[in-house]
């Protein structure tokens, strides 16, 4: 399929999940897909500093083939070379990208514990990077200055959290897409759709501040947390989250009956962690 098909850029503009990544998705072309050059132009126009742990400036290159050598592969190849590989007409990569150029402290930082947990383990899989992973393709982050309703939102008490305190939540909680996968199949959203979520005590003011000095904020508290090697060590810590149940991000959630679907608001499990096991 031709990316003149494939490209559409109004969940940008109504969709609230989006709402992270509107300053960066402004300057993507009304038609057709942007081809490198446009994305690496885009990136020096965001007004970020884009670097990556090393402090090397970053570069989005053209992926085609799948990368086998180590220092070629996704994260390392970001973090040794600054390069980020992004495959053509992908929605998924695109999104990266978008991340990037909003988060780019959080990203620098996360793909740093990435190359470390990769090479600690000697490149295989490990709980550290599995969480990572997580929550770079399905991360949310959640930010109270109320810390009942993370508790809530830890016990997975749906309806209490979302309908009956749905004015608090809306006050004094604030929820921030992340995972650049949760971005792509929020374009075509379905009921199941759930993000991993990293819970954060925020001072009173903090869901007051609006726009660009939102995500200042949001980016240096992200960034601070990943360096942090005494969290993100399993997915364990990560509290699954039914994204189409915050308020706002999903219209039929509206009616109080839309949190009765407990295949989807899921009570909590007796194996899950106890709320001092979560970030």
């Amino acid at each position: 399929m031709h990316s003149i098909e494939l490209w559409n850029t109004q969940h940008f503009e109504h969709g609230e999940i989006f709402e992270p990544l509107r300053r960066a998705a402004a300057g993507l072309p009304q038609r057709g897909w942007p081809d490198i050059a446009s994305v690496n132009a885009l990136a020096q126009g965001c007004g970020a500093r884009m670097v990556n742990a090393r402090g090397e400036s970053l570069r989005f290159v053209e992926q085609r083939e799948r990368p086998v050598e180590f220092a070629v592969r996704f994260e390392p190849s970001t973090f040794l070379r600054g390069e980020v590989l992004v495959r053509p007409y992908n929605w998924h990569d695109l999104f990266n990208v978008l991340v990037w150029m909003a988060f780019p402290r959080a990203k620098a930082a996360l793909n740093a514990r990435h190359f470390a947990a990769m090479s600690a383990g000697a490149f295989a899989r490990s709980p550290v990077s599995a969480a990572l992973t997580h929550f770079d393709e399905d991360g949310v982050l959640v930010l109270s200055s109320d810390a009942t309703l993370l508790g809530l939102l830890r016990d997975h008490q749906w309806k209490t959290l979302f309908i009956e305190r749905r004015d608090d939540v809306r006050a004094r909680m604030k929820f921030i897409a992340f995972g650049h996968a949760l971005f792509d199949k929020a374009r075509a959203p379905f009921i199941g759709l759930t993000g991993k979520a990293i819970l954060l005590d925020v001072q009173e003011d903090f869901p007051s501040v609006q726009g660009g000095a939102r995500l200042d904020r949001v980016d240096s508290r992200l960034a601070a947390h990943f360096l942090d090697e005494s969290v993100l060590l399993s997915p364990r810590e990560l509290a699954p989250l039914p994204v189409l149940g915050v308020p706002g991000w999903w219209r039929p959630n509206e009616d109080s009956s839309f949190y009765e679907n407990t295949a989807y608001f899921r009570p909590v499990r007796s194996l899950s962690p106890s709320s001092s096991d979560l970030a």
